[in-house]
């Protein structure tokens, strides 16, 4: 079969499909996650899933679908008959693509991966672990209900399953030297077939690491750490082929995430579930849309108005333009300053471009793309800022 890559000005029409149940809650984490150990009624979330399927699938006809997604949570706790269920209300409602990449992200615990045949049958074709670290210490710390053996046992039945996977690393932990994490990182890519994602640790608000870090019970690597550690996962990577194609991701070429870059290349996608956001071009124009986060108020606002949505406005167009930059700066390809036009009515600052190239911060590709340079990702965020201002 001939893989489809879709292109920064065509990044094709996906779907999120959001399970937010977790066993539990780790520490680090500000994603829409709800512990519960006690049975889930699935069938009841298939029946709510399929209603809000259908109400997107009513803003947005005719389109096909390229990419599938089950993020969370962790979409690895349900059922394969309820993965299959799913997929098979997507494919209803719309069309699916012959190549159409279906990911779901999983945890690397035995019970999960004794799931993995049952998940490629209905018809997940791509998985991704949330692995986060191969130090046993390190996974406690991190919450993580896995050790490093088990890990690796699950990534070699994922491997051996699927044609495509990728897994997490969060790197910058507390205590973390660039030795230690050089070492670490060499193990992982010698398990890694296309794709890893590594994530340099953040303090989210809300989270315990949030109040243990205000605590003084929590260190981070200082900035000159953070930066060494940064630097060797570019060496890392970059020597066996898988250099970053987004400030976190790193792949094989053609082994990017698809659906990853819908978000990253600004393009159009669906979100269902509690919680899920989506963004979607109607005739009205570009719509943001966010769904209630508790999963039982999800449920029953799906029962009785036939969607989850809370939030579901028009974006004006600087608006998109902000997200556009947001967004497609992340990736190492960039943007095509004339797409922001085309959203926006108005050009990019020639004054702010220029300065931020005199910094060494951007630099315009051979084919006239904007990007932030190697130099420019660790700051990614004020690049961006200076862009939009």
């Amino acid at each position: 079969m001939v893989t489809t890559i879709r292109t920064a000005f065509d990044p094709g029409f996906g779907v999120y499909v959001h399970w937010p149940f977790c066993l539990s809650k780790c520490p680090y984490c500000d994603f829409n996650s709800h512990v519960r150990r006690g049975d889930v009624d699935e069938d009841r979330f298939v029946e709510a899933f399929r209603t809000e399927i259908a109400h997107r699938a009513a803003l947005t006809p005719g389109r096909v679908v390229h990419s599938v997604f089950f993020g969370g949570g962790t979409p690895s706790l349900m059922l394969p008959s309820t993965v299959a269920a799913i997929l098979e209300a997507i494919a209803k409602n719309w069309s699916l693509a012959p190549d159409v990449e279906i990911s779901l992200e999983a945890n690397p615990t035995s019970v999960e991966a004794s799931r993995f045949r049952g998940f490629k049958s209905a018809g997940v074709n791509r998985v991704s672990l949330g692995i986060q670290a191969l130090n046993d210490i390190d996974l406690k710390n991190l919450g993580r209900q896995h050790s490093v053996a088990e890990a690796l046992a699950a990534l070699n039945v994922a491997n051996s399953v699927f044609s495509r996977t990728s897994f997490d690393l969060i790197y910058a932990r507390p205590g973390q030297t660039p030795a230690s994490w050089r070492k670490e990182l060499d193990l992982a890519l010698a398990y890694a077939p296309e794709h890893v994602s590594l994530y340099q640790l953040t303090i989210e608000p809300d989270t315990m690491f949030e109040r243990m870090f205000n605590a003084g019970k929590l260190v981070v690597p200082d900035m000159d750490t953070q930066r060494a550690l940064w630097d060797v996962t570019q060496e890392a990577t970059a020597r066996v082929g898988m250099p970053a194609y987004e400030v976190s991701n790193h792949a094989r070429p053609g082994g990017e995430c698809r659906h990853n870059l819908v978000y990253w290349r600004y393009g159009e996608y669906a979100g269902v579930g509690p919680g899920a956001h989506g963004r979607l071009n109607t005739p009205r124009g570009r719509r943001a849309q966010s769904a209630e986060r508790h999963p039982e108020m999800w449920l029953t606002c799906v029962e009785t108005e036939g969607h989850g949505l809370v939030e579901d406005e028009l974006l004006n167009a600087e608006q998109q333009g902000d997200e556009f930059l947001l967004m497609g700066l992340r990736l190492r390809e960039g943007i095509d300053p004339q797409r922001y036009f085309l959203l926006t009515g108005k050009k990019l600052a020639p004054s702010r471009i220029s300065d931020l190239i005199g910094d060494g911060l951007v630099e315009y590709t051979r084919d006239k793309r904007l990007r932030v340079s190697s130099e420019g990702f660790p700051v990614l965020d004020a690049v961006v800022a200076d862009l939009a201002a």
